[in-house]
């Protein structure tokens, strides 16, 4: 028993398990400080982890907007958590007009893991209200089949998303409060660390690679504005469809090219969601309709 230990109940409970442990809560009530002991729990006892970190607001497993996957063999790669194996490009850190591919990333990454790993623990984002929070949980939790659902929170939070998964999905749900010492990050501690993950996969001066309209998905359409992509952030996908890291677009002269340092990998660049400032990182969003077809 750890009866000390931080979240001791839970982990307790989780010992035995297979299969998903998925994490439900909002900002800064410990899901990922969880997600993490539960992993560093399994290794310990000679099991293997996939860690898929769903929360593209503040990435773990490589850069923000993007869901990653770490398999977890031993104590090295707990400690090396940020670098990923896999990643999904979602183009986003809010789930605004981004559910489908957030929860095609999250379901893909799994699917993944589960081949790879006695134990998966799925860290999700922390929008858990509303509409599109209740949604994005709802279709993860659909496709991923968890043999437990965490949920973290304070007060009846989560009580309208807990509800919906134990009746329409009949998961078992261990609900518990964020330790009364959880450190809380304010709005710009988790700013700074979202730049550095940016710089991390972007650096800070990558080369630029010239590219043609044709390489884009969505595709756009004949006749399109070039100069509407200046500063618009991508996925740089290879030939089997994998997001191998980030790139920023920039148009001079007519031409698009796209600051990445995965360049020699890209086979095509998936439009995101933001646009992004490549000096500050600052980042606003961009319907991707409005972008395309200026509607």
């Amino acid at each position: 028993m750890r009866d000390d230990a931080p979240f001791a109940s839970i982990r307790d409970r989780i010992d035995d398990l297979s299969g998903v442990v998925m994490m439900i809560g909002e900002a800064d009530t410990g899901k990922t400080t969880l997600a993490k002991l539960i992993a560093a729990d399994a290794i310990k006892a000679g099991r293997t982890v996939g860690f898929v970190d769903g929360d593209v607001a503040a990435a773990t497993v490589g850069p923000a907007t993007c869901v990653g996957l770490k398999v977890i063999r031993d104590a090295s790669d707990l400690d090396a958590l940020s670098v990923p194996d896999e990643l999904r490009f979602v183009g986003s850190i809010e789930p605004h007009g981004v559910v489908l591919p957030h929860v095609v990333a999250v379901s893909a990454l799994v699917d993944i893991a589960q081949r790879e790993a006695d134990l998966v623990v799925l860290d999700t984002s922390g929008v858990v209200a509303g509409v599109v929070g209740q949604t994005l949980k709802y279709h993860i939790a659909e496709l991923t089949h968890p043999s437990l659902v965490v949920a973290l929170g304070r007060g009846a939070e989560l009580e309208p998303v807990v509800g919906m998964l134990r009746r329409f999905l009949s998961l078992r749900v261990a609900e518990a409060e964020p330790p009364d010492d959880l450190v809380l990050r304010g709005p710009v501690e988790r700013q700074e660390e979202r730049v550095e993950a940016f710089v991390a996969d972007l650096g800070v001066d990558p080369p630029k690679w010239r590219v043609q309209t044709t390489v884009f998905a969505p595709t756009l359409p004949l006749g399109f504005d070039v100069s509407r992509l200046d500063g618009m952030l991508v996925g740089v996908q290879d030939e089997r469809g994998r997001c191998k890291g980030l790139g920023i677009l920039e148009h001079a002269d007519g031409t698009v090219r796209v600051a990445t340092q995965h360049g020699d990998e890209m086979r095509g660049l998936r439009l995101g969601s933001l646009r992004v400032d490549p000096a500050t990182f600052a980042t606003s969003r961009v319907r991707l309709r409005e972008l395309i077809f200026g509607v």
